[in-house]
């Protein structure tokens, strides 16, 4: 039996040899793969001839195992298989194969009833299936699920007989966190299966905790026979009977989760429980459910709970509850913040015609808090005063990424494909100033020189900051993107615009002529929009009759470059 056996793991090793076409490979090459796929089945040294691979070769080759490998030598010391897609497992079953495999399926049948032999229904049905798909050459009836890509399945053969044999191993292994492959000694415990995917279960050393280690980011296995292995009697029933997925934690962190399932749904739950300790607490109206589930609060509860989508609303825990509820409004974020061509084209029309234009929810709710926690911790540190403050994304350059994101950056290049970055201001009114700020038009720009070249006129303006007043071609070319970090409204001082008003510099006596006899726009924005301007349209902020924030980042793009000795004051290149 044991050179039955032997003989099989050769064959086999030959087979997965001649199946990388990538490689060479020599009669010595095959000896050598033979010999150490021996040594890792068996842990110990076999002596493999030269006369024992040719005859393999030859039986391989032949019909008397029903191989028929296309097996062929090509510069005189070569192997390889002649069709690239051959393999020894995919080789169909004889007759007498089948004729075994339906006696051994009629003899498992009269056992299945048994408690002892309770979980082989479904290995049966299958054998079953694979007969009938090889005796008659139909569909297989019965489809599994499965990811024939997934990687590291090609572990599972040698990993099982690791743990089977209690051998230490030495993994590298790289997840998708880490920059760099490590190498370090494992103890394997079990395989575990979970959403068609395969983890490794054991312990770097008796002191260290369990690991989980996906079979996907294992990237090489060697034996190390020089540790003792740590023999635990590890349970899998046990260490995860209070666990949906693969990452455990500890008994404190054991949870009693009550969820609500609504009518489509709850027949699925009850026919297919979340997990084994589900119970029913009571149905409610309409054939909703409420359940009760003692599990850890994982990642894997959370996407279970997920794909249901509206179908299941969480109780209890507060936690999860709060989880699920951010997780889902992130979700909902994705689809709202989805720039369209046509939105694009719409709002650079309007700015164009109207001087102005809105797009909503350019930013998730996420990136809005992100960016006013980074403020925050900013202003904390430094003292500042938080209204206008200047150079923001030079100053604060963890801010740039957030605040130029892809949707930012798919608008200023809808614009104008050459814009650069020509000014950044944070403004945060102070709830105890509600102050005002009558009709203008942005006309001066901040820049480094403090004489002006011809055709700019200087501008005087507080805090030693150089400005000028530019032609108005200079101000045509540029725009405003006034990105909102709270929902602003008349009540906390909404910007008001007159549309239109932006084709032409004023005077301060035409300015008021025009106002009063116009019809503003407030101009309302959710946060995380964006209010697009021209500097020349006539805007004003009334005064706030509420406390609320009315945070802003205001930010100014030109593709014009200054003449003379002038330089924007604060150019970022996109």
């Amino acid at each position: 039996m044991a050179q039955n056996k032997n003989a099989l793991i050769r064959y086999r090793t030959i087979d997965k040899c001649l199946q990388n076409s990538y490689r060479t490979w020599t009669l010595n090459d095959l000896i050598e793969a033979c010999s150490d796929a021996l040594y890792e089945y068996e842990g110990r040294d076999v002596n493999v001839s030269k006369r024992t691979i040719q005859l393999d070769i030859q039986l391989m080759r032949s019909d008397k195992l029903g191989y028929n490998a296309p097996i062929e030598v090509y510069s005189k010391k070569f192997y390889r298989y002649s069709d690239e897609d051959y393999s020894i497992t995919e080789i169909p079953l004889n007759e007498t194969d089948m004729n075994v495999l339906s006696e051994t399926v009629e003899m498992l049948k009269q056992f299945k009833d048994f408690s002892l032999f309770s979980e082989l229904g479904g290995i049966i049905q299958r054998l079953e299936d694979k007969i009938y798909t090889e005796k008659t050459h139909q569909p297989s009836i019965i489809h599994l699920d499965k990811n024939e890509h997934l990687r590291g399945l090609e572990h599972l053969d040698i990993l099982y007989q690791a743990i089977l044999k209690k051998m230490v191993l030495t993994l590298t292994y790289q997840s998708f966190k880490a920059r760099e492959p490590q190498q370090f000694t494992f103890h394997p415990f079990i395989l575990k299966e979970f959403n068609n995917r395969w983890f490794l279960v054991g312990k770097k050393k008796a002191s260290a905790v369990i690991m989980t280690l996906a079979l996907d980011r294992i990237l090489a296995i060697d034996f190390n026979t020089k540790v003792d292995y740590i023999d635990e009697d590890f349970n899998g029933d046990t260490y995860y009977e209070n666990t949906i997925g693969v990452t455990v934690m500890g008994e404190q962190y054991v949870q009693k989760v009550v969820l609500k399932v609504n009518r489509p749904h709850s027949p699925y739950v009850l026919t297919k429980p979340l997990h084994h300790s589900q119970r029913l607490i009571k149905e409610l109206g309409n054939g909703a459910i409420l359940i009760e589930l003692n599990v850890h609060h994982n990642y894997e509860l959370e996407r279970i709970i997920l794909g249901f989508g509206d179908g299941i609303h969480v109780v209890e825990p507060p936690t999860l509850r709060q989880s699920i509820l951010s997780r889902l409004q992130n979700g909902a974020d994705l689809y709202r913040t989805e720039m369209s061509e046509a939105g694009l084209k719409k709002a650079k029309r309007n700015l164009r015609q109207r001087g102005h234009s809105i797009l909503n929810d350019i930013y998730t709710q996420r990136e809005i808090k992100k960016v006013l926690n980074i403020l925050k911790k900013y202003f904390s540190e430094s003292n500042e005063p938080t209204y206008g403050k200047r150079k923001l994304l030079t100053d604060i350059p963890s801010l740039k990424p957030l605040v130029l994101n892809e949707n930012l950056l798919e608008i200023i290049r809808f614009l104008d494909p050459d814009a650069f970055l020509t000014k950044a201001i944070y403004f945060d009114k102070p709830q105890t100033q509600n102050w005002a700020v009558g009709w203008h038009q942005d006309i001066p720009i901040n820049v480094k020189a403090k004489i002006p070249s011809e055709g700019y006129s200087s501008w005087t303006f507080k805090k030693g900051i150089n400005c000028v007043c530019p032609p108005e071609e200079v101000l045509h070319n540029i725009f405003t993107l006034r990105i909102h970090l709270d929902d602003t409204h008349e009540q906390n001082g909404a910007l008001k615009v007159i549309p239109g008003s932006h084709k032409q510099g004023f005077s301060d006596e035409e300015i008021n002529t025009i106002t009063a006899n116009s019809n503003p726009t407030t101009c309302s924005i959710g946060s995380g929009g964006v209010h697009l301007m021209k500097p020349l349209i006539l805007h004003s902020s009334p005064r706030a009759t509420t406390q609320k924030k009315r945070r802003v980042i205001h930010l100014e793009f030109s593709s014009m470059e200054l003449p003379g000795e002038m330089e924007w004051l604060e150019r970022i290149d996109l």
